[in-house]
């Protein structure tokens, strides 16, 4: 008999309990309402904001190609996601096909590694919504109180800063961390918050931080201590989430038609205004840019040593496409989840690869790279071409994108503890507990709602985003893994939707996926592994010990 804590739970098991099983989900999903929620959780304000930033530091119009590679990369690992989609359609996504194929203990890291991956990056998109929407304000000539604006620390270059607002010389300032440059120290700076007419461009160090010189001519300082849009958005999420997946479904169709509206607004006005000359150089940072835990490989760098061109863009842009294995996590929401799910994660992942190359391809057409705003890339494009106007409409579109990613993870999450509750890991009373009335799992979303909206108004979320990143490369890795595993432990299963080209599509996903991994930051690895072993150590002080598996070797049954 092999170790418990790598005691696969059958197929059979799961397929059983699927059908027969108390507390189950209601199925009132439709192929078109998964592809929305797949786009949805995908397409945030990033793709106004990122792509340019990318294409200014790191590819150029190559970038084109960047969001080439890393959608091929995510195709691989979606092909596999559908096929166990299609065979297992319940609530738990990577972690049921872990628990399937590689072993109790997997499916525990796994599912313990998603609730983070969904409820770090719930919260640190409620804070881009705040600061999104708190923009949108601003161009109203509206303005929150400093205090009720932000959380009270932020998280800038390693550093834990208090997140103040001053007064210097007439100018707003606020406080960051600088690297060492000439005749500049490394420290803690007073910088401009805004662009000032005499002082400097938004960013411009006006002094060090502690300077007695500098701070006795501070004035009116002030230190945020709760970010409340943050936390109002996270509770009218929750809400809506609780009251219905049909509910929740429409609400995200709404967002999903505002945001895609304005995407194909900014491709199609903006295609006017495209100099083909703007596309030259195409790749004028080149075609490669690789690092293996920081150690730089291939291609050029940039003045801080880190990788540059067309590889290391899509690297970083990549993380713009997750979100696609959320639709999974609804499976057993789906009408006909066999068939459905599969269309779901596919077309989802393929509209959003060609609205992100689309979008790249304007913004470098109308404007040159090395020209484009970092922090306003398309609103500024658009300003340069005559149409000022389109800002609002961009404003609106970002606002939208946020809350329906937002509403996505927060319905992701509660689904994955769901599972982990019925396979005992978790404390099923509650984590499985289905509303009678809306048949939604409530009290989980209300409890991971509570701690998302705490952590987006009190905490300095930007210190753990990064574990979403390598979070969700690790789940795409075990279930490109898991694919090829349960193709040899059980081929006679019927699987409705197939991955093509097995061994070779999971194992391009897993090379991918690692070599993506690879080029993260060590300090990455690091948090990683300090989240895992919080984890395990419940799960061999809880989930071990009250897994429904545990107890049907205690009583003699066989699983299955």
């Amino acid at each position: 008999m092999g170790s418990p804590l790598f005691e696969r739970k059958p197929l059979k098991l799961l397929l059983q309990e699927m059908e027969h099983g108390e507390g189950r989900l209601k199925r009132v999903l439709g192929p078109w309402q998964l592809t929305a929620l797949g786009i949805g959780a995908i397409i945030g304000a990033g793709i106004f904001v990122a792509t340019g930033a990318a294409a200014h530091d790191l590819a150029g119009p190559a970038l084109m190609m960047s969001y080439v590679v890393a959608g091929i990369t995510c195709v691989f690992a979606a092909l596999c996601y559908a096929e166990f989609a299609s065979m297992a359609p319940v609530a738990g996504s990577a972690y049921t096909y872990a628990y399937a194929t590689l072993g109790e203990m997997f499916a525990w890291i796994i599912g313990w590694d998603l609730v983070l991956e969904y409820a770090v990056g719930s919260a640190t998109v409620a804070n881009g919504w705040s600061s999104y929407f708190q923009s949108v304000l601003a161009k109203f000539g509206i303005a929150l109180p400093v205090l009720l604006s932000s959380g009270p620390w932020k998280y800038d270059e390693g550093f834990l800063l208090p997140n103040s607002v001053a007064e210097y010389q007439g100018a707003q300032v606020t406080q960051k961390a600088l690297k060492a440059e000439e005749g500049r120290p490394e420290g803690i700076y007073w910088v401009l918050a805004a662009d000032h007419a005499t002082l400097g461009a938004k960013g411009t160090p006006v002094g060090l931080s502690g300077d007695p010189a500098v701070e006795s001519q501070l004035q009116k300082q002030q230190r945020a201590r709760f970010n409340l849009p943050a936390v109002l958005i996270v509770a009218l999420v929750t809400f809506i989430l609780v009251k219905g997946i049909q509910e929740s479904a429409r609400f995200n169709a709404m967002m999903v038609f505002i945001k895609v509206a304005a995407v194909l607004f900014v491709i199609l006005v903006g295609a006017f205004f495209i100099n083909p000359d703007n596309w030259k150089p195409f790749a004028p940072y080149g075609w490669s840019g690789v690092s293996f835990f920081g150690i730089h490989l291939a291609g050029q760098t940039n003045a801080k040593g880190e990788p540059v061109g067309m590889l290391a863009g899509a690297a970083i842009i990549f993380f713009a496409y997750i979100g696609f294995d959320a639709v999974s996590t609804q499976a057993e929401e789906a009408r006909r989840p066999k068939k459905d799910v599969p269309f779901g994660i596919i077309a989802s992942l393929l509209v959003c690869t060609v609205l992100y190359i689309a979008v790249v391809a304007v913004l470098t057409g109308m404007v040159t790279y090395d020209q484009l705003d970092v922090n306003a890339p398309v609103s500024d494009a658009f300003a340069k071409a005559g149409l000022p106007w389109a800002e609002f409409i961009i404003a609106a579109a970002g606002v939208a994108g946020i809350t329906s990613v937002l509403l996505v993870m927060l319905l992701s999450a509660p689904r994955v503890f769901l599972a982990m509750a019925r396979d005992g890991l978790v404390p099923k009373r509650f984590f499985a507990s289905v509303h009678p009335r809306f048949q939604t799992p409530w009290k989980s979303t209300i409890a991971i709602g509570a701690c998302v909206a705490l952590a987006a108004g009190l905490l300095p979320i930007e210190a753990l985003l990064h574990l979403t990143n390598i979070g969700t490369l690790l789940a795409f890795v075990i279930v490109c893994s898991a694919v090829l595993v349960m193709r040899r432990t059980n081929p006679e299963v019927e699987r409705p939707f197939r991955c093509p080209m097995v061994p070779l599509v999971p194992a391009l996903g897993i090379l991918c996926c690692l070599v993506l991994m690879f080029s993260l930051p060590p300090a990455n690895w690091w948090r990683l592994a300090v989240w895992l072993a919080l984890g395990l150590g419940i799960y061999f002080l809880y989930g071990r010990h009250h897994s429904v598996m545990a107890r049907m070797r205690r009583e003699g049954r066989t699983p299955g």
